[in-house]
């Protein structure tokens, strides 16, 4: 899980330190101490005059208090499947999909969004020139992703993050994406968990808190569970098989958990393979592409190697002989500095931890904001066909499903408080039954000629272009 932090440089916000060499590090320490585990409904904006909320649930609540815990209320779907990806913004990668709340386009059929830069000029969307990324540009942390919010303006990024911010590619690129967002539940409202990086983020999936951490400091992270531990101890207490299948780095590790109880939890990917072959996944998996292999996304990796793994990912679960049982969510664990349209809506502070910053030199906020946009969809033969959800998610929400399927106690106040993604789903009739086709990704069908860090002119020609000018005249 690479940092992808700012670099400090042209007037930019400086970020925390890079992933790249502590990532190395805490790979060489866990392996030391034979560590590998060390990692409302809310609907559109409420009207004005609307009526006053429910009382929030809390923590240790149960989604059916009439039932004992570790009740399968969900039992057509056994298993549920996570691929959570690095990095990437809705609009970054969708906002050209034509379904869903992307860009809004001129008459010429080419995004309105723009940025100011530094210097005044105004910096338009611009569709990247190939499949590869820049080196640690656009940053993503703490500092970087309040300004580029700045208030609500989602009006900081290229001043925050540079011109690339405003890059996004389209259906060329990654026609694998398009086709899966285009065929199952899209969701166009679904936020990070918080304004911040891969770690903090990462950390709300697990437990439905970031536990004080802004940033990616290998230091931060060898720490104790929260007071109400992660989903997976829920998982361990209810007798209920959850597996980390990964590549290089498993996410769980962003908690210290015993080891003893969860090594067999930790395995390789091919055994995901071997698994969904075989119909065997458990009732939960995270599955996690390889970070230090340019696999996940993040800058400076070539997207398309990411969009394959996804691809067979997908395509092993639905092709497997349990896919009429199973759900998977395929998102990303925030914007990686990539512009989006939509400003993070309030969320519900999950507990009472406050974000280990300094005001100054760190830009303030806490964690009742969500962060920004991100792509999602919900894979099932359960899944409601030509169906975007513009319901608000968050990585809570799939906490939520689980609670909801397995009718666990809620780990804090915001996946008590979250909405479960069954808006999504219709079990009177499975609408794919069987698996649909769906396009080859664009490393088979139209590889992009690019060399990781060098994605060509960034930004394109013409995309930066002076701002209007307003003349005042008198009356």
């Amino acid at each position: 899980m690479p940092a992808g932090g700012n670099s400090p440089k042209g007037g930019r916000i400086a970020g925390v330190p890079g992933r790249r060499l502590t990532r190395r590090a805490f790979l060489g320490e866990g392996a030391a101490v034979g560590v590998t585990l060390a990692f409302a409904r809310l609907g559109w904006p409420r009207p004005a005059a609307a009526t006053k909320p429910p009382p929030l649930r809390k923590p240790g609540s149960l989604p059916h208090p009439r039932l004992p815990a570790g009740t399968d209320t969900l039992p057509k779907i056994e298993h549920i499947v996570v691929v959570m990806m690095e990095n990437h913004s809705y609009d970054n990668y969708l906002g050209m999909l034509r379904r869903g709340d992307g860009f809004h386009l001129d008459h010429r059929r080419q995004p309105t969004a723009a940025n100011p830069d530094d210097a005044g000029n105004l910096v338009h969307a611009f569709r990247m020139p190939s499949a590869c990324q820049l080196d640690r540009e656009p940053g993503q942390n703490w500092n970087a992703s309040h300004v580029q919010y700045d208030h609500g303006r989602n009006d900081g990024f290229v001043r925050a993050s540079g011109p690339v911010a405003m890059g996004y590619w389209t259906q060329d690129e990654i026609p694998f994406y398009y086709s899966l967002a285009n065929t199952f539940p899209l969701c166009d409202r679904w936020f990070g968990s918080c304004l911040g990086q891969t770690y903090p983020n990462r950390r709300f999936l697990l437990a439905g808190t970031a536990h004080g951490l802004v940033s990616t400091d290998v230091s931060k992270i060898l720490a104790p569970s929260p007071p109400n531990g992660l989903i997976l101890d829920q998982l361990n207490a209810h007798g209920i098989s959850w597996r980390n299948y990964y590549t290089d780095l498993p996410q769980t590790g962003l908690y210290q958990s015993p080891v003893d109880n969860n090594r067999g939890n930790l395995v390789s990917i091919d055994q995901f393979y071997a698994d969904a072959a075989a119909g065997s996944l458990p009732g939960f998996s995270l599955v996690d592409p390889g970070f230090d292999t340019d696999e996940s996304e993040e800058n400076d990796a070539d997207i398309q190697l990411g969009e394959s793994f996804v691809s067979r990912v997908v395509n092993a679960v639905m092709h497997g002989p349990a896919w009429s049982k199973s759900l998977l969510i395929w998102l990303y664990d925030e914007h990686g500095g990539y512009y989006d349209h939509v400003p993070p809506p309030a969320a519900v502070k999950p507990d009472d931890i406050p974000p280990d910053i300094h005001v100054p030199p760190d830009e303030p906020g806490g964690y009742d904001r969500y962060g920004f946009r991100v792509p999602a969809v919900i894979v099932s033969p359960y899944a409601r066909r030509n169906y975007v959800s513009h319901v608000v998610h968050d990585h809570t929400s799939i906490l939520k499903l689980v609670e909801t399927k397995w009718n666990l106690p809620a780990l804090t106040f915001r996946d008590a408080n979250a909405d479960n993604l069954l808006d999504a789903l219709d079990f009177s009739r499975p609408a794919f039954r069987d698996p649909p086709k769906l396009a080859a990704p664009g490393r088979t069908s139209k590889p992009s000629a690019c060399t990781p860090g060098d994605p060509g002119a960034i930004p394109s020609p013409g995309a930066v272009r002076p701002a209007p000018t307003t003349t005042t005249t008198r009356p």
